[in-house]
C-alpha cells in the first residue's frame, strides 16, 4: 500500500517559492492499478517521484508498505526502493548496452550470481515478448519495444510496486494499447500495485481501478473509474472525461437548444448496466402521450459495465412529460433537463 498524508513539496524558482504539492491525502491499495491524472504543472510528477524518493517532501509523509519514508535512514530508504520499479516516458535505456544488458543492470547492481541473472532476464524478456531481441541494441527497436524493455528492467528485482511516469505518452495509440495490456498482465500475474500518472484519460479508462484528479498540487476528485467517468464532479474532471466519452453536445444540437429555449423539453439520460439494453424510450412512447426524438447519443463500457448517454427531445403536454419523468426515475435511470447554455 502507498499512503500520502498531508504531503507538500515546495520548489524555489529564483526568489519565489512554488508549491507543487499542497496537502495531498491519498491511499493506494495493495494490488490495484491507480491512476493520477492532471494537466502539465499540476504536480503529478512530483507526487510519483516522492514515492521512490527521487524527490523529498517539504512536509507530510509518504508511507510505503507500512514504512514512513520520512522517518527512515538512507540505508532503510535504499531497502524500500529495491521493492519499487519505475518505467519512464522516454524509456531511459542505455544505448550502448544490449537489451539483455539493460534488463540485467539492476540485478548486477544487486550482485546476483550470473546464472541467476541469466535465468531472470531470459524469463522477463519472454514475458514481455522480446526473447528474440536479447542481443539487439535500443536503437534497433521501436518505441513500443523500448518500453517493453523498460518494463522488463523495472520488474527485474521482483518489486511489489510499479510506478509509471507518463509511460505511454511517447507512443502511438495502437502501441499504447499493447503496453497497457502488458501492464494489466503484470498487475494480474505478479500481483504488483501499479501507480500511473498521465494526462491521457484514455489510459485511465483502459487500465485503472481508481483515479484521482490533481490540480494546482491538490487532489480535487477521487473515486472508482466508473464513478468519475459516469458522473464527474469537478470542471477539470468533466473536461478530461469529455476527451474520451464523447458526451458533449454537438454544436448543431446546442444551437437547437439555445434557439428553442423554453419551447422544447430536451433531456440528458444516462443508462447504467442492464438499463443500457432496455427499450426505455419505446416504453415511454407507449405508456404516455408523448413523442420521443433522439438528438444525440452513444453507449460505451466502463470497467465492464455498459454506460449509455442520450440527448432526447420529449414532445407532448407538460403533464404527460412530468409523468414520463416520474416513470424514468422509478426505473433508476439518471435524467436531467438540458439547459440552453449546456455543453
Amino acid at each position: 500500500m502507498i499512503e500520502f498524508k498531508g504531503l507538500t513539496k515546495t520548489y524555489q524558482s529564483g526568489d519565489q517559492p512554488v508549491r507543487a504539492l499542497d496537502g495531498i491525502d491519498l491511499e493506494i491499495n495493495e494490488g490495484e492499478i491507480f491512476g493520477v491524472i492532471g494537466f502539465s504543472g499540476a504536480g503529478k510528477s512530483s507526487l510519483i517521484r516522492c514515492v521512490n524518493w527521487l524527490e523529498k517532501p517539504t512536509s507530510g509523509s509518504v508511507v510505503v508498505d507500512g514504512k514512513d519514508l520520512t522517518q527512515l535512514t538512507p540505508k532503510e530508504i535504499r531497502e524500500v526502493k529495491r521493492n519499487i520499479g519505475m518505467i519512464f516516458q522516454h524509456f531511459n535505456l542505455l544505448n550502448s548496452k544490449t537489451v539483455f544488458a539493460n534488463v540485467a543492470m539492476p540485478l548486477k547492481l544487486a550482485k546476483l550470481p550470473k546464472s541467476e541473472i541469466k535465468e531472470r532476464v531470459t524469463e522477463l524478456l519472454e514475458f514481455v515478448g522480446l526473447d528474440d531481441k536479447a542481443d539487439y541494441f535500443p536503437d534497433q527497436l521501436s518505441g513500443g519495444q523500448k518500453q517493453r524493455v523498460g518494463i522488463a528492467r523495472a520488474l527485474a528485482t521482483q518489486p511489489s510496486i510499479l510506478l509509471c511516469d507518463e509511460a505511454t505518452s511517447a507512443l502511438d495509440p495502437q502501441t499504447t494499447n499493447s503496453i497497457l495490456q502488458l501492464l494489466k498482465r503484470v498487475n494480474k500475474e505478479y500481483n504488483i500495485t501499479i501507480l500511473i500518472i498521465t494526462h491521457e484519460m484514455a489510459v485511465i479508462r483502459e487500465i485503472c481501478d481508481r483515479v484521482a484528479v490533481i490540480e494546482a498540487g491538490k487532489i480535487i476528485e477521487e473515486g472508482t473509474v466508473f464513478n468519475v467517468f459516469s458522473a464527474p464532479q469537478t470542471t477539470t474532471a468533466k473536461n478530461f472525461v469529455g476527451t474520451v466519452m464523447n458526451d458533449s453536445l454537438p454544436d448543431s444540437i446546442r444551437e437547437i437548444v439555445r434557439y428553442n429555449a423554453g419551447l422544447q423539453k430536451i433531456f440528458r439520460i444516462n443508462f447504467v448496466g442492464e438499463s443500457a439494453g432496455q427499450p426505455l424510450l419505446s416504453k415511454i412512447a407507449k405508456k404516455f402521450d408523448i413523442d420521443t426524438n433522439v438528438l444525440f447519443g452513444n453507449i460505451t463500457e466502463l470497467q465492464g459495465i455498459p454506460f449509455g448517454n442520450l440527448i432526447v427531445e420529449f414532445i407532448g403536454s407538460d403533464s404527460e412529460i412530468k409523468r414520463a419523468l416520474m416513470y424514468i426515475n422509478q426505473e433508476k435511470v439518471r435524467i436531467k433537463e438540458v439547459e440552453a447554455n449546456a455543453s
